[in-house]
């Protein structure tokens, strides 16, 4: 069962706020880079490009840590620990589209390469802990 994300965290996450991604590698080494995230009733959707290190990281072991700190006061964040358990390119374009709206305030992602295969990641949170601070 997926915990719950209380409505200040749920604020957070609405927001373009960027998340920093935590995955372990093969080798056991973290991993850690910065992405877009929506937020699906209970669960966080994630968007990357087949190929790219962190949803590989995700497919070896599901286990993953979301850092979302608000834009306008580093101080508050959203910390959630969690799994990924699903990945799908169904739908995968629009999604980052979606994104590119939230983040950007553009219609269409402007950064996508040719051939590339968007997949979305599902993220079902264990744990969410919100810190407010300064």
């Amino acid at each position: 069962m997926a915990a719950e994300i209380d409505a200040r965290s749920r604020e957070l996450l609405e927001a373009p706020n960027f998340a920093h991604v935590a995955t372990v590698r093969k080798d056991g080494a973290p991993h850690s880079t910065l992405t877009w995230l929506d937020l699906d009733d209970s669960t966080i959707r994630l968007n990357s490009a087949e190929g790219r290190k962190w949803p590989a990281n995700a497919r070896h072991d599901p286990h993953l840590t979301l850092l979302v700190p608000n834009r306008e006061n580093p101080y508050e964040y959203v910390s959630i620990r969690g799994r990924a358990t699903d990945f799908t390119h169904d739908g995968a374009d629009a999604h980052i589209d979606a994104l590119a709206k939230k983040y950007l305030g553009v219609d269409s992602y402007p950064a996508r390469r040719e051939g590339e295969q968007r997949v979305i990641v599902t993220v079902e949170p264990d744990s969410v802990f919100h810190m407010s601070a300064g």
